[in-house]
C-alpha cells in the first residue's frame, strides 16, 4: 500500500515516512497542497495524510480538489483541535482527523483502520458486467473503451483486442506466435515484431511509466503476460 504524506514540516514528514515504512508501507512525500494534489492525480496512492495549514494551498482546499477526481481515503493532520475545524474537514471530504502533536502509534492505528475499511468493499464488490478492472486499468467490453483512473484512453481495434485477451487471463504467458494467432487470426501478418510494436504502444498508453511497466510484462525468452 502506498501512503502520501503532505506537510510543510519536513522533520515531521521524515518521521512519519520512517515509521510508516517500518510497518511495510510505501511512502511518498509532498510539502505543499498543490504538490500533494498533483501526486494524487497521477494515481497509485492508497491513503493521504494531509496537513491543514500549508503554503500555496491549504489542506482543506487540497482535500476539496482531490475529492473532485478521487475517493482515496484522507486523514487530516492539524494543530487545531476545535470541533468546527474538524466538521469543515469532514464536509470537504476528509475521512478522519488527527490533532498535533500526536502519538505515532495513534497514526498507525488510524491508518490501518482506514485502509481496512477502504479495502473491504472492494473485496466484496464484483466488477459490473462487461467490465475488466486490474489496478488503474479498466476495460468496458460493451463499448470497447479503455480507461486509466477513469480517464478514457484511445486504443486501436487490435490494441484493445490484445489487452482484453491478456487482462481476461492475468498472469498467463503468451508467446508472440500465440498472440498473432489469437488476436490477428486470419489477418495474421506473419511478422512477430507486430506484437512487439503493439505491446510497446499499449505500455505507452496504459502504463504510468512505460519504461517500468506495472501490468504489461515481458517474460524474457517466452513472450508477454498481464500482471494482475
Amino acid at each position: 500500500m502506498k501512503i502520501l504524506v503532505v506537510d510543510d514540516e519536513k522533520l515531521l514528514v521524515k518521521g512519519l515516512k520512517f515509521n510508516l515504512e517500518n510497518d511495510g508501507y510505501e511512502v511518498e512525500c509532498a510539502y505543499d497542497g498543490e504538490e500533494g494534489v498533483a501526486i494524487v492525480r497521477r494515481g497509485g496512492i492508497d491513503l493521504v495524510l494531509l496537513d491543514l495549514m500549508m503554503p500555496k494551498m491549504d489542506g482543506l482546499e487540497a482535500c476539496r480538489r482531490i475529492r473532485e477526481f478521487s475517493k482515496v481515503p484522507i486523514i487530516m493532520l492539524t494543530a487545531k483541535s476545535e470541533d468546527t475545524d474538524k466538521i469543515i474537514g469532514f464536509e470537504y471530504g476528509a475521512d478522519d482527523y488527527i490533532t498535533k502533536p500526536f502519538n505515532i502509534m495513534e497514526v498507525k492505528v488510524r491508518v490501518r483502520a482506514i485502509l481496512r475499511r477502504a479495502a473491504t468493499p472492494a473485496k466484496k464488490e464484483e466488477n459490473p458486467p462487461g467490465r475488466i478492472v486490474h489496478g488503474h486499468i479498466e476495460l468496458d467490453s460493451y463499448s470497447r473503451n479503455a480507461y486509466i483512473d477513469g480517464r478514457t484512453i484511445d486504443l486501436t481495434a487490435k490494441e484493445y483486442d490484445l489487452v482484453e485477451l491478456m487482462m481476461n487471463n492475468p498472469d498467463r504467458v503468451y508467446s508472440r506466435e500465440n498472440l498473432l494467432n489469437v488476436v490477428w487470426g486470419y489477418e495474421y501478418p506473419g511478422d512477430i515484431r507486430t506484437v512487439d510494436v503493439h505491446i510497446r504502444r499499449l505500455r505507452e498508453k496504459l502504463e504510468r511509466d512505460p519504461a517500468r511497466p506495472e501490468h504489461i510484462m515481458t517474460k524474457w525468452g517466452v513472450g508477454y503476460y498481464f500482471k494482475a
